[in-house]
């Protein structure tokens, strides 16, 4: 592949971006198959933009080369062997290299399956074990990543039994151009798995048509604007960044600024200087801790209105995670002098079994809240001798064109408003299935409805979602969220989000308990002593309950793909004495 820059005007090195307008109509992503929404795509001049550690551009990628260098891949692949519905194992880093692979398998006829790039997490003996995982689940012909982890492919590679490359290994080779398969809208697209701690490692078998139905309907609640312009460090190996920060611009051709998702987390405000510098108008989405940190790097007012100009960010997403009100306030207070505004967030619910989105809130209608008592999140009848306490719960929208949302009961009957219940969704962008796993995918599809796993309600047509199901904590019959507990500990000065993580233990005595595994940046041992005290006063004087606190090395809570708190895993390695707390006085 090409690694020149090629949009280079007459007299000057600098690269000059893709343009947030063009003269090609534009199309929602009404295309048979996506194959057939890039070569659309290439005939506009949008397309990709990469830059670097400090946010400054540093090449550029129009869809019209994205294509020539995608069927060249494909020719590559087929010389390899490779054939319609093998799968291409592919390590998702944020390049020209990764778009290409993952387009040029998609014309080739096989299915890319996007995998995480090594993290700080872990050291590479658990990256390999992860990706050996993932690889015996989707059962790859080929592992493709990065030429620097070459080890790492080439050890989880053989202990799958496939055949692996690096992306030099597809660079600047000629192989003999033949008629590539034709491809129908049922076909499957791409595996995606899911970063969802409890089904993991299910690989979600995704079709042409659900890609495409979900690309149409996500750009139509959004609105999407001729000069709007999308930017993200989200990772390409998560449905948010895959589907919605990836595939979905080539489908609604927009143009897109990127950095890498490790480049963000070093310098988080080069996110926000790149949106500062689009002279269109911006959508960029991000999870909760994405503002939160963003807000913390702040140093004072004359900071923000020196060095950003967010008046132009039309649609701050938020999603993939618990939406945090008092967060997202913070980063208004933070940047409103920078010109954002409230209005701009965009609330959305959404999972990979659905292809990316399932509810959206309409734009310019901002994060919109509910105070709802806790007794009525955990269905416990209401106890008259504490005060009531209350829990914001965020509206996340409605449900996308071509989505339906039902909330049922236990006994799986249709409830009806501020009712709580499973969150159940139909739509043409539901998953075909779990790959290889009928099981799984009986348990979780029925009549054609995604059993999605959440809790939540339906009040006036948009959902509000209050947690997961399988993460709850039930003690002495009653419910509670773990992040309910995850929260209090929050309150105490020092911590931040993802510092915690809450579950339920067996006692000695063969009781249920919640346990808290917190993170300690404290050495001295009488203050561990006290930060335990304190966090265990904290837990009961907001949920009324006794927890077993362990003090956790920083660091050692395990993340999902996405990087998001994995709480099965962190109480799995608890249990099992991988994570070793610190050892205090009684």
């Amino acid at each position: 592949m090409n690694d020149t820059i090629n949009l280079v005007p007459h007299g000057t090195h600098k690269p000059v971006s893709t343009p947030n307008e063009d003269v090609l109509p534009r199309r929602f992503a009404d295309f048979a198959t996506f194959t057939e929404a890039l070569d659309y795509a290439a005939t506009g001049a949008r397309g990709f933009n990469f830059h670097d550690a400090r946010g400054t551009l540093a090449r550029v990628y129009p869809f019209s080369e994205l294509r020539e260098d995608a069927i060249k891949v494909a020719h590559a692949l087929i010389a390899r062997g490779i054939k319609p519905n093998d799968r291409v194992a592919l390590i998702a880093e944020t390049g020209p290299d990764f778009a290409a692979l993952f387009c040029g398998a998609v014309y080739a006829g096989a299915w890319p399956v996007p995998l995480p790039l090594p993290t700080s997490f872990g050291g590479k003996d658990n990256y390999i074990e992860q990706l050996a995982v993932q690889l015996d689940s989707s059962d790859p012909v080929l592992l493709v990543g990065p030429d620097e982890i070459a080890a790492m492919i080439e050890a989880a590679a053989a202990r799958q039994g496939c055949a692996h490359a690096g992306w030099a290994d597809f660079a600047a080779k000629d192989a003999p151009v033949v008629e590539l398969p034709a491809r129908s809208p049922d076909d499957i697209c791409y595996l995606q798995y899911s970063s969802g701690s409890t089904r993991f490692p299910h690989g979600v078998a995704v079709t042409h048509r659900s890609l495409l139905s979900n690309l149409a309907s996500h750009s139509h609640g959004m609105e999407v604007e001729p000069a709007d312009r999308c930017i993200s460090w989200l990772p390409w190996y998560h449905d948010m960044g895959l589907v919605g920060c990836f595939l979905s611009l080539i489908a609604n051709q927009v143009s897109g600024d990127y950095m890498k998702t490790e480049d963000f987390a070093r310098r988080p405000l080069a996110w926000l200087d790149m949106i500062s510098r689009n002279q269109g108008t911006s959508i960029s989405y991000s999870p909760t801790f994405g503002y939160d940190i963003c807000a913390r790097r702040i140093s004072s007012q004359s900071a923000v209105t020196d060095r950003f100009d967010l008046s132009r960010w039309r649609l701050a997403g938020n999603g993939a995670d618990m939406i945090r009100p008092d967060v997202m306030q913070n980063f208004v207070n933070a940047f409103a002098a920078a010109g954002f505004k409230a209005a701009s967030f965009l609330p959305s619910y959404g999972l990979a079994e659905a292809t990316l989105a399932v509810t959206i809130m309409p734009p310019g209608e901002g994060i919109r809240v509910e105070l709802v008592e806790e007794e009525r999140l955990s269905g416990a009848p209401r106890d008259l001798s504490r005060p009531a306490r209350y829990r914001a719960i965020v509206n996340c929208g409605k449900p996308v064109r071509d989505m339906e949302v039902v909330i049922r009961g236990e006994d799986g009957t249709l409830q009806g408003d501020h009712k709580i219940g499973k969150v159940w969704c139909r739509g043409v962008s539901v998953m075909h299935s779990y790959f290889r796993d009928p099981e799984a995918t009986a348990a979780c599809l029925v009549d054609g409805w995604l059993d999605t796993g959440d809790m939540g309600y339906m009040a006036k047509g948009y959902l509000f979602i209050v947690g997961r199901a399988k993460d709850m904590i039930i003690i002495n019959g009653k419910n509670h969220w773990p992040q309910d507990i995850e929260w209090a500990v929050e309150q105490l000065p020092g911590f931040n989000h993802g510092d915690i993580a809450a579950f339920s233990v067996e006692t000695e005595n063969g009781e249920e308990a919640p346990a808290v595994l917190v993170h300690c940046r404290v050495s001295d041992p009488e203050a561990r002593v006290a930060l335990r005290d304190q966090i265990r006063d904290k837990v009961r004087s907001i949920t009324g309950m006794n927890c077993v606190v362990e003090l956790v090395p920083p660091k050692s809570l395990p993340r999902t793909s996405s990087g998001k708190l994995s709480r099965a895993k962190a109480k799995k390695l608890y249990l099992s004495g991988e994570i070793e707390p610190f050892k205090l006085a009684a």
